[in-house]
């Protein structure tokens, strides 16, 4: 099973802008599709964003799209969330995730279950 390492997390202005690293290791990256979520605080975990094994594909919630990207560096064992333009509703802790399904699954990639492996979260907070 893959362990995955979020980072780059902190604190950002309204409008600003955070860049997070998803580090994998145990297998190769290139095994999973992979989703961001993340959680607020007394709010369910929701989906944020997903890429297929090779990055061909991508997937956002409404919310973010057109200011967060996700991008990913198999060859690194890498997963990044480029999020520009931040609100004070991205405030959340952010996690990765690894699904080792041989397809990717779209839109149906925003399903937590889907998700086997999580890392342990980074906190991301914006201010207005």
């Amino acid at each position: 099973q893959v362990q995955l390492v979020e980072s780059g997390g902190g604190l950002a202005q309204a409008g600003g802008s955070l860049r997070l690293s998803c580090a994998a290791s145990g297998r190769a990256l290139s095994s999973y599709a992979m989703g961001w979520f993340r959680q607020a605080p007394g709010k369910e975990r929701e989906f944020v964003a997903s890429i297929s094994r090779s990055g061909s594909s991508t997937y956002y919630t409404d919310s973010v799209k057109g200011r967060f990207t996700i991008s990913r560096d198999n060859g690194k064992n890498m997963v990044y969330l480029q999020m520009n333009s931040l609100q004070p509703e991205d405030t959340a802790v952010y996690y990765c995730a690894a699904d080792s399904s041989p397809y990717y699954r779209g839109s149906f990639s925003s399903v937590t279950d889907y998700y086997n492996s999580w890392g342990q979260g980074t906190q991301v907070t914006v201010s207005s």
